[in-house]
Order: structure tokens, then C-alpha cells, then sequence
């Protein structure tokens, strides 16, 4: 074993976000390039002498590559201690867990969350901090400058650490142990949720399926449904993670995992269904015969929280992202808890968990969160539905109906333009901006624009300001049209239109999507000038 401290050259990049540095997987393979990142993250961490690190990964293609030269980088860099899951495995929300639990300094966490994987999929790599959440702007601005003057990176000269058995290797002056990637997990989730109201639900006969889309949840869904709360074997399918995600486009929607809702839209289904994502980090819930949007899980969940035993005492507030529907501060008025609206990216719910302002928070991207951790949590919201389910003793889609009954229902969809050209993408934003002085008033689609604006966040923690975070435009008959550009994939843009319309009457409850959205659509269709800017006749997924 040899420390070595390897001569390298500054790279061109695009500056990472806190979701980290996204690239397809032959990007990453290219010599230097992951060490470069790597030392770069390392070189920005202070006070890294002596401390611990966390590090794992969603099991996509090159991650235990990865994996293996982090360790031997950490471990030249200072680092006294290091977790790494085994297998190499880490769900995201896991990473966050064993990050506050440890008291590390942070995480390296290896993935492009719901983005395909395979030998020409995505890669992607993150640090997360000793809060247990995505680093702040500043830190990865910090590690985009030393990325542009970095001229060596040190790592030790070293067999591969055996990945798959349980136990601590010595390398240098650190420790690195493998660790039970699911143990510390499961052992906060019942802190949270009761294990046995659901232990008791599954031998009632209450029949569920859970997709793992052959993603890093599997193994955590299987330990806890079928081993630790009894649900037959069976239950979770797809639950071996896979370099490839078994073909599988890991994001959990009804577009992406079709064979889920195929069957609990069908006569055999079974009491619940949900999926996760390629990390961990994502959630779809469907009920026998109906589709539950994350808008209207976030709302629910802020309904019925309490009733778990880690929410008992009720919930201090809860946040949404702005494209999120309006469904949870509906609930949040009646609860007398306050309801904040953020631009999209978990580091703004962080503030306010952090804070102690809110307990519950998520996302229409399929992420929901609360103050457990410090990142959005997939099987976390499954088992707090599970909780509320076992609780009230109702079917599924009883309890949605009931809440729209209650509140209203807020009709949504998005409609996602991918991989359009970074140009055409940014010029129809400019339109938007261009003509938002003279929208009030205009009629489209036989909507009337009542007010419109470019989000801008002023945080209540720190005062941070945060411009241009997606136009908004609300029409008079209670609907809303939002567009904004994703920075969450790997190639071109993709534009979001979000698309709401609020129904208060329950007798028009059982419209379909389409139907009760179709005018909204012909609105920001026509105002945004869509098809002329982006050359699309329809959008590649509409969730």
C-alpha cells in the first residue's frame, strides 16, 4: 500500500448543483475525471482531518468502480473514519441517516437519482452535508473553482476493499467499515411509523405491491415489508438492485412503471401499490383503480400524520415546491399550521426543517420528506401510508375520495418536454418573461389570466433571495399553469409544464385528467407558443 499523489490536469465542466455532477457514464470513465471531481469535493471540506465520511451509491453501472477509488482518495485525504454501505449500497435517504446519526462530516453519494443506468445511462456524483442534505450553493461553487485550477489528486496505492463482507479494513491512518446498508434505517423508520399496527394490518389479509424498479430500495423494502412487518413474500418485485436497473427507466410514475399501474388499475389488484426510485429518494402511491398524484400524497399525509407516533404531537408547518399543487396548504389552513412555497430543491425544505418551521414537505416530482432527515424519502412515505391506512381502518382510494370531499380536488398533471435544444428551451422562457407585463386580463384556451409573475424565494431563515425560479400563471377560474426548465437530466432541457385546476364540487370529482385540465392546456400551449418553440407536437411524458 502506497500513498500517491498523482499528477492530473483542471477539466471544463459545467458547475454542479446540489444535486451534484450529472454525465453520461463515459464521461465519468474518462481518465482523471472522477479523481479530479472527488479531490476537488475533498479539498472543499473543511475540518476533514480526523473525521468520518459516509459513502454509497444507488448501485447503477460504475458504481462500485467509483466506490472503490473514493475510499482509497478519503482515505489519503484525511478522513479517520468511513462508512460505506455493503454492496456498495446506500439509498440516498439511507446516506442522510447515517450521516446525522454519526455525526460525519458528510456523505459521497453516488447516483443520478431516477435517470436510466447501464453502461450508457447516467452517473452521477454528490456530497451531502454534516446536516445530512445536499450542499449549499456555496460549497459547490466551491468545488466547481477548484475543479478549474486542480493540478494533483492523492489516493492510496491499494487492493479493492471487499465490498460485500461485513467488518473494518485499516488503510492508511483510516478505518474504513462496511456497513449493513439497511440496519441503521430500519431502525429509525420505527421511531417513526408503528411497526406493529402494520405488522397486524398484513395479517388481516391486506394485500400490497411494492416496485423497486430493480433500484437501490429493494433490499431496504424487503427487510422491512416482508422481514420485519410480515407481508408475503412477494410482495416486492423488481427488489434486487441492477447495474441497468433491469431496463427499467427508475423513475416512479405511471408512465415508467406501467406493469404497477396496469395492475392496480386492473380487477385483481391489490389493496395498495408503490414504487421508489433509482436512490430511494422518490415515491408513486396508487390505489385499486386510481392514481395518486404526489400532490395529493403530500396533502393527505398532512391530513393524517398524527397518527403515526413520530408525528403524535402534530406538525409545526409544511412546505411545497412552487410547481407543487396547492392541495397541502388547503389542509394546513385547516390544521392552523403555516404552509411555505419554495422554489424546487430539497436544500430550501432543509432551511426550514433546520428551523423547526416544518415537519412535512415535498415535492410534485414525487418526493416527499419530513424532519427525520434531511433529504426526500421514498419507503418512508410508503410505511407513513401504511401507518394511516392500518389507522383508519379504510381502503385506499376511500381515503383519497374522502379527503377531495373535505377539500376539494386539485386537478394536475405535467407535461415533460426532454432533451429539447438548450436554446430553443431558453427562448421560450424569454417569451414567457417578455410578454408576463401584458398577461393580465388576456383570455386563452377561455381561461381568463388573472395575475403572473417569475417566482422569486425570499428564504425566512436567512433572508436569501432566489430569482427566476419558473413563471407562474394563475387564471381567474381557479386554475394555474407554471413552466419551468429541469436541470435534473444529463442532455439538452427539459421544459415542465405543470397544469392545475381546482374543483371544489364533489359531483365533478370523477372527471378524468384530460377532461378537466384540457382548457388549462390549450392555454399555456397557446401563450408559451410550445410547439413553435420547441418543435414538439406533444410531450415526451405527461405524469
Amino acid at each position: 500500500m502506497t500513498l500517491t499523489q498523482v499528477s492530473t490536469t483542471p477539466f471544463p465542466d459545467q458547475k454542479p448543483g446540489t444535486s451534484g455532477l450529472r454525465k453520461k457514464v463515459p464521461v465519468f470513465q474518462q481518465p482523471n475525471y472522477v479523481e479530479n471531481f472527488v479531490q476537488a469535493i475533498f479539498d472543499t471540506v473543511e475540518e476533514r482531518e480526523g473525521a468520518t465520511l459516509v459513502v454509497g451509491g444507488d448501485g447503477r453501472f460504475f458504481n462500485r468502480e467509483v466506490i472503490q477509488t473514493v475510499l482509497k482518495m478519503a482515505a489519503a485525504s484525511g478522513f479517520s473514519r468511513i462508512l460505506v454501505g455493503q454492496r456498495g449500497l446506500l439509498s440516498t435517504p439511507a446516506a442522510s441517516c447515517l450521516i446525522r446519526k454519526y455525526k460525519a462530516i458528510g456523505g459521497v453519494v453516488l447516483s443520478a437519482s431516477h435517470n436510466p443506468g447501464g453502461p450508457d445511462g447516467d452517473f452521477g456524483i454528490k456530497f451531502n452535508v454534516s446536516h445530512g442534505g445536499p450542499a449549499p450553493e456555496t460549497f459547490t461553487d466551491a468545488v466547481f473553482q477548484r475543479t478549474q485550477s486542480i493540478t494533483h489528486y492523492r489516493t492510496h496505492r491499494a487492493s479493492d476493499i471487499d465490498l460485500d463482507v461485513l467488518g473494518e479494513t485499516r488503510l492508511g491512518n483510516a478505518t474504513i467499515q462496511v456497513i449493513d446498508s439497511v440496519a441503521d434505517y430500519t431502525e429509525l423508520m420505527e421511531t417513526l411509523v408503528d411497526f406493529d399496527k402494520i405488522a397486524a394490518l398484513f395479517v388481516s389479509g391486506f394485500r400490497m405491491r411494492f416496485d423497486a424498479l430493480s433500484a437501490v430500495t429493494g433490499p431496504y423494502a424487503k427487510a422491512i415489508l416482508e422481514g420485519r412487518l410480515g407481508a408475503p413474500a412477494g410482495t416486492v418485485v423488481n427488489g434486487e438492485p441492477k447495474p441497468d436497473f433491469g431496463g427499467h427507466h427508475p423513475d416512479p410514475n405511471p408512465v415508467h412503471a406501467h406493469d404497477l399501474m396496469d395492475l392496480m388499475l386492473g380487477p385483481d389488484a391489490p389493496d395498495f401499490g408503490a414504487a421508489s426510485d433509482g436512490d430511494g429518494d422518490r415515491n408513486m402511491i396508487v390505489a385499486p383503480g386510481l392514481f395518486v398524484t404526489p400532490s395529493d400524497s403530500l396533502a393527505i399525509l398532512t391530513a393524517h400524520a398524527h397518527l403515526a407516533p413520530g408525528y403524535a404531537q402534530g406538525l409545526a408547518g409544511v412546505a411545497r415546491s412552487m410547481p407543487t399543487s396547492r392541495a397541502a396548504d388547503r389542509v394546513a389552513a385547516k390544521l392552523g399550521i403555516r404552509a411555505f412555497e419554495t422554489p424546487t430543491g430539497w436544500k430550501f425544505f432543509a432551511n426550514l426543517l433546520d428551523a423547526g418551521l416544518v415537519t412535512l414537505c415535498g415535492e410534485e416530482s414525487a418526493g416527499t420528506g419530513s424532519n427525520h432527515i434531511r433529504e426526500k424519502d421514498g419507503l418512508w412515505a410508503v410505511l407513513l401510508w401504511l401507518n394511516i391506512l392500518a389507522e383508519l381502518k379504510k381502503p385506499a382510494d376511500k381515503i383519497v375520495r374522502e379527503h377531495w370531499a373535505a377539500f376539494g380536488r386539485d386537478y394536475y398533471a405535467r407535461h415533460d418536454y426532454e432533451e429539447i435544444e438548450t436554446t430553443r428551451a431558453d427562448a421560450l422562457m424569454a417569451h414567457l418573461r417578455e410578454i408576463l407585463p401584458s398577461l393580465p386580463g388576456q383570455v386563452f384556451g377561455g381561461l381568463t389570466v388573472e395575475a403572473c409573475d417569475d417566482f422569486a424565494y425570499t428564504d425566512p431563515v436567512d433572508g436569501s433571495v432566489t430569482p427566476r425560479q419558473g413563471i407562474r400563471i394563475l387564471f381567474k377560474e381557479d386554475a394555474r399553469a407554471v413552466f419551468r426548465l429541469s436541470g435534473t437530466g444529463t442532455a439538452g432541457a427539459t421544459l415542465r409544464v405543470y397544469l392545475e385546476r381546482f374543483e371544489p364540487d364533489p359531483r365533478r370529482h370523477d372527471l378524468s385528467r384530460q377532461d378537466a385540465l384540457s382548457a388549462v392546456a390549450e392555454a399555456a400551449n397557446t401563450l408559451a407558443k410550445i410547439g413553435e418553440f420547441t418543435g414538439r407536437s406533444a410531450p415526451s411524458v405527461i405524469t
